[in-house]
């Protein structure tokens, strides 16, 4: 048994609602990217640069930004739908493929010529990251692109209870496609619940949404101000529920566990238990 904030729990009771998973029904809608991750050991550094020589042993990818979203909730039990761009090329091909894979539905991914896939590639040698380099684009996608999205998710919302907008700042989420989603959901009577994953920089995009979960970093980047106490968090959680007109905003704080503060003025703060890593990817997923 658990406490937070004088509530008790149980892990048979927190079982319970991981069990209900596989009723989900949830549409993810951002930034789809490929992780790769190449592995290797050092011995020697370069006789050319000051840097180390990786023999690489191993090579493995995975899905990362909106699509590590839905293979999480996936490996959970739950159905989700993906709604994302992905260019025209063979990265792009190996996450169509690794979503069919897995049993998922791919007709909301988009493929879209001359845009390159975002892949992340990281370099890790002895359990240590030594470097990682990216290959993207951050432009805006273009104006029938976004048409494209926001009829997609209309044709869904029949089927879904919940919307999660995983930004990752590579161009898919913008004001003009929160506005498009917003004016979906407004218009039906069964209320569809928008989460946001937010990318710092793209704030003013959120405006009126359910809950937005930013880290303590990208808070207090948007309030102007470093969270380094209660008293700092608790004014950066006021602060982006006046501004933003949310019903609630979440704020992480890694080790330190979150805190979510709630448009009827209540807070909970839920701790966590830090653990040693050497790879962060997709923690914040």
């Amino acid at each position: 048994m658990g406490e937070i904030n004088g509530n008790h729990y149980e892990g048979k009771t927190l079982k319970e609602y991981i069990d209900r998973f596989t009723a989900a029904r949830i549409l993810v809608v951002g930034d789809i990217i490929m992780d790769r991750f190449i592995w290797g050991s050092v011995t020697r550094i370069s006789p050319e640069a000051p840097v180390p020589v990786v023999d690489v042993e191993q090579e493995t990818q995975m899905l990362g930004g909106a699509a590590n979203v839905i293979r999480n909730m996936a490996t959970l039990g739950a159905r989700p739908i993906l709604c994302g761009v992905v260019g025209d090329d063979r990265t792009g091909e190996d996450i169509l493929s690794e979503l069919s894979h897995m049993g998922l539905k791919t007709d909301g991914v988009l493929r879209a010529p001359g845009r390159p896939t975002s892949i992340k590639t990281r370099i890790v040698a002895h359990h240590q990251q030594v470097v990682r380099f990216d290959r993207e684009t951050q432009a805006d996608l273009a104006p029938h692109h976004i048409q494209w999205l926001i009829e997609y998710m209309g044709a869904q919302l029949d089927e879904i209870d919940a919307i999660v907008v995983s930004d990752y700042g590579k161009g898919v989420i913008s004001g003009d496609l929160m506005i498009g989603m917003r004016a979906l959901c407004a218009s039906r009577s069964d209320r569809k619940i928008i989460a946001v994953d937010p990318k710092t920089g793209n704030f003013e995009y959120y405006r009126g949404v359910d809950v937005i979960t930013p880290n303590h970093h990208e808070a207090g980047t948007y309030c102007g101000f470093a969270i380094v106490d209660d008293d700092t968090l608790h004014r950066a959680g006021d602060k982006m529920l006046n501004d933003l007109d949310c019903r609630s905003v979440l704020i992480t704080q890694g080790k330190d566990g979150m805190t979510l503060f709630e448009k009827t003025g209540e807070i909970s703060h839920i701790p966590t238990v830090a653990k040693k890593v050497f790879d962060v990817t997709g923690a914040g997923d």
